[in-house]
């Protein structure tokens, strides 16, 4: 499969490729729908909450900090 001619990259490659196929085969898709499932929905989707926690913590705490001023 992989052929970047750095070992550590092929194996971690390799195993995701077969990880993917696995999830694919219980879940009764193909490889490339779970790939679309998770490239194109999964992560945008994950990357969008954690970004929102991120302002709702930096709100918290700036609003901790301004009470304590007080």
């Amino acid at each position: 499969m992989a052929n970047s001619g750095i070992e550590w990259i092929d194996i971690t490659f390799n195993f995701c490729v077969r990880l993917l196929y696995d999830i694919g085969n219980l879940l009764g898709i193909t490889y490339e729908e779970i790939n679309v499932w998770l490239f194109v929905f999964i992560w945008p989707i994950a990357s969008l909450v954690l970004f929102a926690e991120i302002i709702r913590l930096r709100l918290k705490i700036s609003f901790m900090n301004n009470s304590r001023g007080n």
